[in-house]
């Protein structure tokens, strides 16, 4: 596992997938208008549009950072622009504005994996490169996906967490983001797998699976709803920053507290309290802020000619070193890492 720091704006750095997405919150560096959105990091020779699922999305500020950080370094101009609500058709207008704009990349984290292709394929026969990162479409629409963990690893790591806070046995729910969200569902047909398959997991059985559209709100009475109609559970996964942050907050101030187990996908910085006041023990992430560092300089490699996407390319990513593009155009950032008691001081992201 390696970390990075890169500077009091970028984020203590870890290697590891999600994506996942945090509760509405604004960013210094990654502001949106009052129209659907737009910041930048400017004056490069490269012209590059970064299109999150959503605004307002502390993931998708922090991600944003990231790309603002390699942007810099590679002198590429990049503005972010994306919808306030995290829905497909919502991202279509962008992609069409980045094409008859002429960018030179797209930097995309897709709210489904079909929906956009007829607006990529535009973009793309319009010379854009299409990087998609955090959410994938299928790897035919685009250009490269820059994942930041697999999806067994993801879906590995939180049963493994729930499995040990709930000693191993008992009913678990899962509290998703959106219904047709690509990585989420990824992770969740993983998951229903494994508990189907592993042996350990035996005595653990999946009685629900509810979305919360990664609004907080949605997500807090999706917890409480999971409570009241499942009166033995004994776990919850959230994989989405939103819900856990959510249902965290739900769980903290409730009768629940210690007796129902909550992990999932987090940032630090949302989950630090919890932790602290024991409503949560542990939960993993990637940092989001490398995602989008990384995101950025695979879009200048492929820009650049350096790469073409193909199986076995290499290419620099500044201080995060030398990635090699994988199967189906595929980028792996890292492993998921375990945020706890023990460690979570240490990071500030």
């Amino acid at each position: 596992m390696k970390f990075h720091t890169r500077r009091p704006t970028a984020l203590a750095a870890i290697l590891l997938s999600a994506t996942l997405a945090l509760t509405a919150c604004g960013s210094d560096d990654t502001g949106s208008d009052s129209e659907g959105g737009d910041s930048g990091s400017g004056g490069g020779d490269l012209s590059m549009t970064m299109l999150p699922k959503n605004l307002g999305n502390a993931y998708f500020d922090t991600s944003t950072k990231g790309a603002m950080s390699a942007a810099d370094e590679l002198s590429i101009d990049l503005e972010e622009v994306g919808p306030e609500t995290g829905s497909p058709d919502a991202q279509v207008s962008y992609i069409n504005t980045a094409a008859q704009q002429g960018k030179d990349a797209l930097i995309l984290s897709a709210n489904d994996p079909e929906a956009l292709c007829d607006a990529i394929d535009e973009a793309r026969s319009a010379d854009v490169k299409v990087i998609t990162f955090d959410a994938d479409t299928n790897p035919e629409c685009r250009d490269l996906f820059i994942n930041a963990a697999t999806s067994e690893g993801i879906a590995a790591k939180q049963l493994e967490l729930i499995s040990e806070q709930i000693g191993g046995s008992g009913e678990i729910a899962i509290l998703s983001a959106t219904a047709n969200a690509t990585n989420q569902n990824a992770w969740i047909e993983m998951m229903e797998a494994e508990l189907a398959e592993n042996p350990d997991y035996a005595d653990i059985e999946l009685v629900d699976t509810v979305y919360g559209d990664d609004e907080d709100q949605k997500s807090f009475d999706q917890t409480e709803a999971l409570l009241q109609n499942h009166p033995d559970l004994k776990g919850i996964i959230s994989p989405t920053t939103v819900g856990i942050a959510a249902a965290a907050r739900y769980l903290s101030d409730s009768e629940f507290k210690g007796k129902v187990a909550l992990t999932g996908l987090g940032t630090p910085n949302q989950m630090r309290e919890f932790v602290e006041d024991g409503t949560v023990t542990a939960f993993a992430l990637w940092n989001p802020g490398d995602l989008g560092f990384l995101a950025t300089y695979a879009a200048a490699a492929l820009v650049a000619g350096d790469i073409t996407g193909e199986e076995g390319d290499s290419f620099d990513a500044g201080e995060l070193g030398t990635f090699e593009v994988g199967a189906d155009g595929v980028v792996l950032l890292g492993e998921p890492f375990t945020f706890n008691t023990d460690n979570i001081a240490d990071f500030d992201f």
